[in-house]
């Protein structure tokens, strides 16, 4: 399983989060199995593989930060959706950013480009093109703002 793979399966699992009242752990103990993978491949080819073991490290990593950080991820999205209140925006845009904020912020080993550029084309499997240049517009200012130590050209999505 590849890392965009993985990151996909990610938003997948901060959207379903949000509408349940158990822990990250809880959810993921259910979630990260293979008889869960099985029973999901033959509806989504997204779960055809079982992740290892550095993929299972880091969806958990990933889903419980977004869980232990969700507050926060969704002020700084609804701070750089000008004219938005965060209930506005869909619940789908919204897993996308804040699977990819966490990322900016918490996981140094992936460069902030990459973590937009990523949030932008699962956002083209799932958003219309409003919502996909919506997402990248506050993902850039997001890390423009945010991190300054960084270069404009780590901030750009890839067209």
């Amino acid at each position: 399983m590849t890392r965009t793979t993985a990151r996909e399966i990610a938003v997948h699992f901060a959207y379903e989060l949000g509408y349940t009242d158990v822990s990250a752990r809880d959810f993921l103990d259910r979630k990260l199995t293979e008889d869960y993978f099985a029973s999901m491949a033959p509806a989504e080819e997204l779960y055809a593989e079982f992740p290892d073991e550095k993929q299972r490290d880091y969806l958990r990593a990933v889903i419980e930060g977004v869980f232990a950080h969700g507050y926060e991820l969704d002020q700084d999205i609804e701070r750089y959706s000008v004219g938005w209140k965060f209930n506005r925006i869909p619940r789908v845009a919204a897993a996308i950013m804040r699977v990819a904020m966490f990322e900016i912020l918490y996981l140094p080993d992936v460069p902030n480009r990459v973590a937009i550029n990523e949030a932008v084309e699962i956002a083209k499997i799932y958003e219309d093109d409003k919502v996909i240049s919506f997402i990248n517009g506050i993902l850039g200012s997001f890390v423009r703002a945010e991190c300054p130590e960084v270069g404009e050209t780590d901030t750009k999505a890839e067209q």
